[in-house]
């Protein structure tokens, strides 16, 4: 059952846009300051059904060494040891099931893979609007954020590191997506 008030005709297939769409991740370094990144690199697509949206989906592929901190050599640290991009070059995100929580409110449940370790994870967005871009194309915009342990998917250094930084890192999604012809 749909609640939403959307329009039906924003169904379809989108792009992300990514000139104006932030994948980011929010950090504790020592319990007391938090470190705020983000990704440069990364594409994904999804089709949203407003009738009935248990049948959207949503995929999103992102390059490991794109991360990006403000600090060159965390952010070589963060991509190498972390994420180890050279061995796993991408962390994607595959929605298994879309339910709408609110009127413009979607839990995203879906599988992340991250150095080879999947796990769910749900996400939660937040429709932010919809508008037509400057060549008359429809584009829809989102928040979402949430919450992961990142041992859950050996992210992890070594000791000193397993002491220095906390193990919950919050996931920030700020979307633009352009539907497709």
């Amino acid at each position: 059952m749909s609640i939403t008030s959307l329009p039906a005709e924003l169904s379809g297939n989108y792009l992300l846009d990514t000139t104006r769409t932030r994948v980011g991740f929010i950090a504790r370094h020592t319990m007391s300051t938090r470190v705020h990144g983000r990704f440069e690199e990364f594409e994904g697509n999804a089709y949203l059904d407003v009738g009935h949206p248990s049948k959207s989906e949503i995929r999103l592929t992102v390059r490991t060494r794109s991360i990006r901190t403000g600090k060159p050599q965390r952010d070589d640290l963060l991509s190498g040891k972390f994420l180890d991009a050279d061995g796993h070059p991408t962390l994607t995100f595959v929605s298994t099931r879309v339910e709408q929580a609110e009127e413009n409110v979607f839990r995203v449940t879906g599988d992340l893979t991250i150095r080879t370790v999947t796990r769910p994870v749900t996400v939660v967005f937040t429709l932010t609007g919809t508008e037509t871009g400057p060549r008359g194309d429809c584009r829809i915009g989102a928040r979402g954020s949430a919450t992961i342990d990142r041992n859950d998917w050996g992210v992890n250094w070594n000791a000193m590191t397993t002491a220095m930084v906390s193990p919950k890192v919050t996931l920030d999604f700020d979307v633009s997506a352009v539907r497709q012809p």
